[in-house]
């Protein structure tokens, strides 16, 4: 059971986790070379989910949070805790700490780039019925002004 404040706060939560704990491992190179780059993406998709989410709440729709997003999440953290423990931590076999955690931060960039890509489909869907029905209640949005013009 979870209440409607910890719906609201656990997806935040986990962002400004994940955001804060990339920023951080990228900052003490503990995120080597062009394994950046799952990182920004990781970081980019976080910011734009979070503010269509915010934009589509302002207007009472509330996206549900899919399986494969959580898995998205579970993997990050999973990931996240390699990286923090990085050359400090065992081999596995033949692979460190740190390639295990970067190897699964390019699969987690992947998973985040099809979720991301999900929420905004179905967010720009929810966008287009919002202006349409606008443009129902308020005709006159549809005519443009002499700022559209000029």
């Amino acid at each position: 059971q979870q209440s409607a404040l910890g719906k609201f706060l656990d997806p935040i939560a986990d962002k400004l986790l994940v955001g804060s704990l990339l920023v951080m491992l990228v900052a003490f190179d503990r995120i080597p070379g062009i394994a950046v780059l799952p990182a920004i993406v990781i970081l980019c998709r976080e910011i734009l989910v979070s503010g269509l989410r915010e934009f589509l709440a302002g207007v009472k729709i509330s996206m549900p949070v899919s399986r494969l997003s959580q898995w998205k999440t579970g993997l990050q953290m999973t990931v996240l805790g390699f990286l923090l423990v990085g050359p400090a931590g065992p081999m596995f076999g033949r692979f460190s700490t740190t390639e295990i955690g970067v190897a699964g931060l390019w699969i987690a960039a992947l998973l985040t780039l099809i979720t991301g890509y999900d929420y905004l489909r179905a967010g720009l869907r929810y966008v287009e019925v919002i202006d349409a029905d606008a443009l129902v209640s308020k005709p006159e949005a549809a005519k443009p002004t002499s700022d559209d013009i000029g």
